[in-house]
């Protein structure tokens, strides 16, 4: 059995933001050269999150929405987390939206169904933050 372990390095313009990272993830997996096993790819902030979902420009819409309607930013002075900062919305919706994906290797690719992409998701964002890529297999 052998391991590849990466961080990948995400700075959003934006507060919140979702960003395909499918592409890259599968980089990873090239460079691991692992053919058969499981890769993990995680947030390594409490304020952003790795999720699977599709790549379509109306579902993102609608997921911040969504999720701004069960976690609005503003007004700040809604959250007690907000004594010291303003980002009590972001550690909520990561919470929602997941810490991280574990994603099946099978022939040295990514076993995805149909439409499924990797995304990072960004929820307090204007700053760099990690995500730890993490394959195991032969």
């Amino acid at each position: 059995m052998r391991t590849y372990r990466k961080e990948l390095w995400f700075h959003s313009a934006k507060r919140r933001e979702m960003i395909n990272i499918t592409a890259t993830v599968e980089d990873c997996l090239r460079e691991s050269g692992i053919m058969e096993g499981l890769l993990l790819c995680n947030a390594m902030h409490i304020t952003s999150s790795v999720f699977i979902n599709d790549d379509e420009a109306g579902l993102h819409q609608d997921m911040e929405k969504w999720l701004e309607g069960l976690a609005p930013e503003k007004p700040y002075s809604q959250y007690r987390h907000n004594s010291f900062e303003d980002n009590a919305d972001a550690h909520l919706k990561r919470t929602i939206m997941g810490r991280e994906v574990v994603v099946a290797v099978t022939g040295g690719r990514l076993d995805f169904g149909p439409w499924e992409q990797i995304f990072y998701g960004e929820f307090d964002g204007k700053r760099a933050k990690r995500v730890l890529v993490k394959i195991i297999g032969a």
